[in-house]
């Protein structure tokens, strides 16, 4: 970007300008989920989108997953090493976690770059989870992968589109290599109409306000982002930090659970994040690459400072990381990390840990993860391949003055549940349950939130994959909370045949008739459960929250029923509190 005299830019037209950056995101974004495929994209949004300037840095994105603002430039960058003959018309694809910043084979980036008058001012792209794109197992995400050749086709960047016309031989190659071609090519067809979207919405931004002072405000933007994440760095009190978490294990190494460890040092307003005590690279799919440690830095920062805050690269720039080459947060390639969202967890909570402690009022304890069950295989009704992917959450922490959320998504993973008709409307398979789980979520002050069961009956034999986390290690509370329930996996629960399966598990094979059962786990309390108002406590059981059970083991509060009404017995109440104290 060109250097910038702040004196000459006008703050309403700055802000003009801004307001229409994240508008033309929002418009990206709007059609790639309207235009999807796949209910990966179209329902549960497992997909961003973005403005990039020509050096691959992010001058807009509208989040929804936070983790790709570091996703984005690393792309970005693949495609400016690869090619030094980029035209108006072109189109580029990569999914390639090590030659650019995809979290993992299956987010694959559309990227295409924006002319004005010739010259090139950014590129506009997407990055969107592929229902499979190949490998041992449907969904081509394998929680036993050794390494990346286990997890599907990966692209290095390749030239999509020539003069706005697609390259049909790269189109059968992906379609060749994937369960479900037409959903994968539509979807990539949806990305590039999006982009070609932004693209439009960019110029004509351009030709209003001109070139010059178009390029003048990304820049100020990009310096503005940086100036207010390091103006709130500085009020905090400076110190060395230090905190970790664990996940698991690795989908390998099913004893061995892996340290996720970070030490921050705080000076003026600068901050430096240490990985490097963190666990070596793993043998199964936990390792992550560090686009993806600084974006979850930087996702952590914009929660404490602002969660409003405009979204830019500019927020990057006002940290440094350091992480070990060989580490689960540096690995040498060929290393596995088809199931990294575990393994970011683990990171952005331990990022909580070390620094809830020095900025006031933003304490809270760990949530639940995240998921994916994927189930594949040929349906008789259509007989075409399927892969049925979806994203669950559970319950969050509880915060310094409220309670989790119940059956939501947690921390950098944003995408939403998707809904039982649609389920069971375009696979082979019944919803039974879907409900809370009372007592899930971790006692204290404040109480964290409940997790979801979600049971299925399968009706066509199927391959059954699992990416989970918390299912040994439980969320941890706060200040005293309690520890959110475990998470759980079960086929055929409640039978003689029941069968309990690890945290990561793939392919396993599903009957007809078959039924399998998702626990996920609830949130850590914050606070003592004894300093929970005891009219709180009452309104949980009332609404199904906690159990009568668990009011008197967990909170020390006595709740008598007398037909349809419940009540609090006031002196059982006061003795098994002074008893707890």
């Amino acid at each position: 970007m060109n250097a910038v005299n702040p004196a000459k830019i006008d703050a309403v037209e700055l802000e003009i300008i801004r307001a229409s950056l994240d508008g033309i995101v929002q418009e990206m974004q709007n059609s790639l989920f309207r235009t999807g495929f796949s209910t990966i994209v179209r329902e549960s949004q497992d997909a961003s989108c973005a403005l990039m300037g020509p050096d691959g840095e992010v001058i807009a994105q509208h989040v929804v997953l936070p983790l790709h603002i570091g996703a984005f430039p690393a792309c970005c960058a693949a495609v400016l090493r690869t090619y030094d003959d980029i035209e108006e018309g072109d189109g580029f694809l990569i999914n390639h976690p090590y030659e650019g910043g995809s979290p993992h084979a299956p987010d694959m980036a559309v990227i295409t770059p924006a002319f004005f008058n010739g010259e090139l001012m950014g590129f506009c792209g997407s990055i969107a989870h592929k229902s499979d794109i190949g490998g041992p197992v449907p969904g081509s995400c394998s929680g036993q992968a050794k390494e990346t050749f286990n997890e599907g086709l990966h692209l290095p960047a390749v030239r999509y589109q020539r003069a706005f016309q697609r390259n049909t031989e790269i189109e059968r190659i992906i379609a060749a290599n994937s369960r479900t071609p037409e959903l994968v090519l539509g979807d990539i067809r949806g990305q590039l109409g999006s982009s070609r979207l932004g693209e439009q919405r960019l110029i004509e931004l351009i030709s209003k306000f001109g070139r010059d002072e178009s390029v003048a405000c990304f820049a100020r933007l990009l310096q503005l982002a940086e100036l207010k994440m390091r103006a709130a760095i500085s009020e905090w009190k400076d110190g060395r930090y230090e905190a970790e978490r664990f996940v698991d294990d690795d989908g390998v190494d099913l004893e061995k659970p892996v340290r996720i460890h970070v030490v921050v040092e705080k000076k003026g307003d600068r901050l430096h994040f240490d990985f490097t005590g963190s666990a070596d690279q793993t043998k199964g799919p936990a390792n992550i690459r560090p686009p993806l440690v600084k974006a979850a830095v930087g996702y952590v920062l914009i929660s404490l400072v602002d969660p409003h805050i405009f979204i830019n690269s500019g927020l990057l720039r006002a940290f440094t990381i350091d992480v070990r080459e060989g580490s689960v947060m540096n690995p040498r390639f060929p290393a596995p990390v088809n199931t990294y969202n575990p393994t970011v967890h683990a990171l952005v909570e331990a990022l909580y840990g070390a620094l809830t402690d020095i900025v006031p009022g933003m304490a809270r304890a760990d949530g639940c993860g995240s998921r994916s069950i994927i189930l594949g295989g040929r349906s008789t009704y259509t007989g075409k391949g399927y892969v049925q992917y979806e994203i669950l959450g559970g319950g969050g922490g509880a915060r310094a003055l409220k309670d989790g959320a119940s059956g939501t998504s947690v921390n950098q993973s944003n995408a939403k549940i998707a809904p039982i008709e649609i389920i069971e409307s375009e696979f082979p398979t019944r919803v039974q349950r879907f409900e809370l789980i009372p007592d899930s979520g971790g006692a204290g002050k404040f109480r964290g939130g409940l997790g979801i069961r979600r049971e299925y009956i399968n009706l066509e034999d199927a391959r059954f994959s699992i990416r989970s986390t918390k299912h040994i290690i439980a969320p941890n509370g706060n200040a005293g909370g309690g520890k959110g329930r475990t998470g759980d996996i079960i086929v055929n629960p409640d039978t003689d045949a029941a069968k309990r399966l690890p945290t990561r598990y793939a392919d396993y094979p599903l009957k007809a008739g078959d039924k399998f059962r998702l626990d996920t786990p609830g949130g850590g309390g914050l606070g003592t459960a004894g300093e929970r108002d005891i009219a709180l406590v009452l309104r949980d059981v009332r609404e199904g929250y906690v159990t009568l059970e668990g009011a008197r083991r967990d909170y020390g509060v006595a709740i008598v029923r007398d037909g349809n009404t419940l009540s609090v017995d006031e002196g059982e109440t006061n003795r098994l509190r002074a008893r707890n104290t």
